[in-house]
Parts: C-alpha cells; sequence; structure tokens
C-alpha cells in the first residue's frame, strides 16, 4: 500500500473509465433481502422523484433514495452490519458454541458503530467501538447510547481502524469491520452482502414508477463497501443482463482516497483533512472493494464542502431530510453534469435527456449533526 499526500496531481476531481459498463462479476448471495424482510420494522426505504433536478440537469427522470430511516436507524449501515452479525452468530451456533460472551469491536465515523451496538444489543452480545476524532459528539453518544462502550481515537479514521484490529485480539472478542486488508476480507465480505437489499428494493421501486432500468447511479465512497455493492448489483451477469448504468463514485475534496487510487492504478493511503461528510473521511480504500471499484466504476468526483452544503440544503427543500453524506450524491452529479467539461463528463457516463438518475441519500439529518450546526 502507497502512502501519499494528495495534490491536483495525483487526486484530480474527476476520473472516468468507460469500459467499466463492459466488466461482469458474480452476483451477491441469495438470502439477504429474506433476511432483512424478516426483521421488525422493515420496509423498503422510500425512492423519491424530484422532477426538479431533472429539470436542472436535463435528465429524464431523476429519483433519491432515502435512507434517513433503515431499521429504526439513521443510516443504510444497519443492513451490513445486521447481516453481518447474524452470520457471526449462526456460524458460532453450528459449531456448538454460545455467542454470548462474544464482545463485537469496530471503528467508525458514526453510522456503522451505532448500527453494531444496535446488533451486538439485539442479539445479548457486548460492542466496544473505537471513535477517531472530528466525529460529533452528539453521533458519539448515540452509540453509547446503544449501549457500547466507546473509545477515543485522538487520530484520524485509519488509526481508529488499527485500535479496533489490536483490541479484537483478545479472547471472545471478533472485529465487525466495514473495510478490508489482505488476511481480514470474510467478515467485511458479509457487510457488503447485506448492503445488496438496498440495490434490490431500487430495482422494484423503479419498475413500480414505470422508469426501467436507470442510466446512472451515483454513490457516496468512504472506504467502498457501498460502491462494492453497487457495482456487484449493476455489474452481475453483464452483457447478458441487458445494458448496464453508469456508476459514479462521489468524495469529499478533503479525502478523496479512491480518486487517488484510481488515478495511480493502485490502492493508496492519504492524510485527510476536516469535512461535515465525517462518514467519508477515510484515507484508505478496502482492499476487498478495491478490485471491483477499479473495474466496475465508470467514474469518480470529489466535491467541496460547500456544494455538499448547497446539495443538503436542496434535498431538504424538496423534502429529503439528508446529511453531508447522502447530500454528497447531489453534489456530485451536480458537479459531473454542470460547468466547465460538462459535456465530455456527460458522454463518459453516457447520459442523455431521458435518462434516470439514482441519488443514493446514504443518512438522514440525525445521523450526522454536522447537518444542523455550525461547529
Amino acid at each position: 500500500m502507497t502512502t501519499i499526500t494528495p495534490s491536483p496531481v495525483l487526486a484530480p476531481s474527476w476520473y472516468a473509465r468507460p469500459a467499466a459498463r463492459a466488466w461482469s462479476c458474480a452476483p451477491a448471495p441469495a438470502g439477504v433481502r429474506d433476511f432483512h424482510a424478516a426483521l421488525p420494522g422493515y420496509a423498503p426505504t422510500p425512492l423519491t422523484e424530484l422532477p426538479e433536478l431533472a429539470a436542472e440537469f436535463g435528465v429524464g427522470r431523476v429519483f433519491v433514495k432515502d435512507e434517513s430511516s433503515r431499521l429504526g436507524l439513521p443510516a443504510f449501515k444497519a443492513l451490513g452490519a445486521f447481516w453481518a452479525v447474524r452470520n457471526i452468530v449462526a456460524e458460532r451456533a453450528a459449531e456448538g458454541r454460545d455467542a454470548a460472551p462474544l464482545t463485537l469491536v469496530t471503528a467508525t465515523d458514526g453510522n456503522h458503530g451505532r448500527a453494531l451496538a444496535r446488533a451486538a444489543r439485539d442479539n445479548g452480545l457486548r460492542a466496544r467501538v473505537f471513535v477517531p476524532s472530528g466525529v460529533h459528539p452528539a453521533a458519539v453518544a448515540a452509540i453509547a447510547g446503544e449501549g457500547a462502550e466507546v473509545v477515543r481515537v485522538a487520530g484520524p479514521y485509519d488509526d481508529a481502524v488499527r485500535r479496533a484490529a489490536e483490541a479484537a485480539r483478545a479472547a471472545d472478542t471478533v472485529l465487525v469491520q466495514d473495510t478490508a486488508w489482505p488476511g481480514y476480507e470474510r467478515i467485511p465480505g458479509w457487510i457488503v452482502e447485506g448492503y445488496s437489499t438496498l440495490f434490490a428494493e431500487i430495482d422494484e421501486q423503479l419498475a413500480a414508477a414505470g422508469a426501467g432500468a436507470p442510466g446512472l447511479v451515483t454513490v457516496p465512497v468512504g472506504v467502498g463497501s457501498l460502491a462494492q455493492a453497487a457495482v456487484t448489483h449493476y455489474r452481475a451477469g453483464r452483457p447478458a443482463a441487458g445494458p448496464a448504468p453508469a456508476l459514479l463514485a462521489v468524495e469529499p475534496e478533503a479525502a478523496p482516497s479512491l480518486l487517488a487510487s484510481l488515478t495511480r492504478g493502485e490502492p493508496v493511503t492519504i492524510a485527510t483533512g476536516e469535512t461535515a461528510m465525517a462518514g467519508l473521511n477515510c484515507g484508505t480504500p478496502s482492499a476487498l472493494a478495491w478490485p471491483f471499484l477499479r473495474d466496475g466504476l465508470d467514474a469518480a468526483v470529489a466535491v467541496t464542502e460547500a456544494g455538499a452544503a448547497r446539495a443538503m440544503a436542496d434535498l431538504s427543500a424538496l423534502g429529503v431530510p439528508s446529511g453531508p453524506c447522502g447530500a454528497a450524491s447531489l453534489a456530485g452529479l451536480r458537479t459531473a453534469l454542470t460547468g466547465p467539461g460538462a459535456a465530455g463528463r456527460r458522454d463518459a457516463l453516457g447520459i442523455g435527456h431521458e435518462s434516470t438518475v439514482v441519488l443514493l441519500s446514504t443518512e438522514g439529518r440525525e445521523a450526522n449533526p454536522y447537518a444542523s450546526t455550525d461547529e
């Protein structure tokens, strides 16, 4: 893994790979959606059509997948955490071992840690969550409110991940991290599988709206696990499954680790800055996600803090209560489809006046209190 400091040369604000739509991979496993559907309180999250955005961008239709309330939590992360914990408990039961003594350990920028704490509590397990600097105190309190032990780390997200991995060496302790590295891939893989439910819902909701397959799906990226799930869903079985949508990854300008990696053609670790998009403030792409993102993404873009703030306000005015990470999708779409060079970027994405665009709004305002404060 190469370590770099991002610069305009190493991490430009735009990257495109038009050949991505011809790439294919195996699908997500069956049974994930059925598991989620059987959980108390499950319901598909809304897919909200916003004609105002379609008019702004000169496309056919724009939909926003609103993850502001998912299984009682204000972000999509519950899908991955709940599925992973289900598999951990089931595996121990198959081996004749009781899961009760287990402590589940993770690092988080907020949403994953809270989801894991809820899953641990629901299964009668303990949780220890390592939280890096820069996470809002209210988000930390929400994790503790789920019954988890919270450990503050005076450093960035990557430092918190290292601390969590070290803590997980203790007896009766399992690391449940949503990023992977060589030798630690199975549980992050389960988390990615859990996210497949979100995309299955989108398929059904677009069909019900008479929209058909999307032409473009825009995904916020931290370590890249959700984007890996998007690539897996939309590239599985291609080309036999029909035309594939373009996939656009969006990162903060303060943490463009995927852009830097794609530009260099290898995964790199970067020094990140401060951003209100706390859940995207990650300096290293997941090793498990990297091959999928390298080969299956059409494009990646970095967005400014002002762009994300504007997008969040716009979504709120249109009735979608998005936090900064979720609003990054709209900021990325706006960066890609408007301004100097927009015609070339539209061509790279294959977007026309009749295209359907899906934006993933991955968190609600409650998930990230920076959305409503000046801190």
